[in-house]
């Protein structure tokens, strides 16, 4: 497929805030990109028409009950066939911030066999609580199975913005430990919150903005092809994104998470 063949929908609903900065980060990269409304896409579209979908960050439905639940319930009932046959077919699925806790809520993460029948993973509220805005760095983990980080050498560092309350990473304590070795058996484990130096968190604020467990930032399901992550690369994609611009003499044209897009745009071109 070459690169301008490419369709990617970003969905939008009442309270999504970040729509339009990920549309135009695959526009730079010669890709076409729509912003289309669930609503529309239930009456008058079809989800296979794309050939990647993404739940960009923000407040979906204000984040009642708790963060991205009614988002992702409201999917499942209109749109869960159609969502899981795309799935199915290998066809990638973004979700960012609020669309990590979509993805999670409606069951196609941690993705261990497939969909579960119900959410194995929660993103709790922030510890210590409240809402948090910061550049935070990332470690990637990945060994080469997510197709969104493909482009990011194991062990680089990334820097970004998060932007959430709700961003804990957690599993039910007694299944911790199992959960976790999973996700490293099945090479699912993406991002982990660091220092600039690469060293972890190891749970300390504000390395880790939120608390998460094992300062997991990102993970992806069996397949690769499903990542959820709580820092926003739309926002560390141009230079002048990065808050330091105006102290360097001189930047890279592009962020760091340009490189994410990349990945992805290039699973694309060579799969389908």
């Amino acid at each position: 497929m070459k690169r301008e063949e490419i369709k990617v929908c970003v969905f939008r609903v009442g309270g999504t805030n970040c729509d339009a900065e990920t549309k135009r980060s695959f526009e730079e990269l010669g890709v076409k990109a729509e912003i289309v409304h669930v609503n529309e896409m239930v009456k008058r579209r079809n989800i296979l028409e794309y050939n990647a979908l993404v739940f960009p960050g923000g407040f979906s439905y204000g984040d009642y009950v708790r963060a991205g639940v009614i988002w992702a319930k409201w999917m499942l009932a209109k749109l869960g066939k159609e969502l899981k046959a795309f799935v199915s077919e290998n066809r990638p699925l973004l979700g960012i911030c609020n669309g990590f806790q979509v993805l999670v809520e409606a069951s196609f993460l941690p993705g261990f066999e497939g969909i579960s029948p119900y959410p194995e993973a929660a993103l709790a509220t922030n510890v210590p609580p409240g809402y948090n805005c910061r550049w935070v760095y990332i470690k990637h983990e990945n060994k080469g199975k997510c197709i969104f980080t493909w482009k990011i050498p194991k062990g680089k560092v990334l820097r970004v913005p998060v932007a959430h309350s709700e961003g804990r990473f957690i599993f039910a304590k007694e299944k911790q430990r199992k959960f976790l070795e999973r996700l490293y058996a099945n090479d699912q484990l993406v991002f982990r919150y660091c220092d600039k130096n690469g060293e972890y968190a190891e749970g300390r604020f504000p390395v880790n903005p939120n608390g998460s467990f094992y300062d997991i930032a990102g993970i992806c399901n069996s397949e690769g092809t499903v990542f959820g992550l709580m820092p926003h690369p739309e926002r560390a994609f141009h230079w002048w994104q990065q808050p330091d611009w105006t102290r360097q003499r001189q930047m890279p044209q592009y962020g760091d998470g340009k490189l994410i897009f990349e990945s992805l745009i290039e699973y694309l071109t060579k799969k389908f």
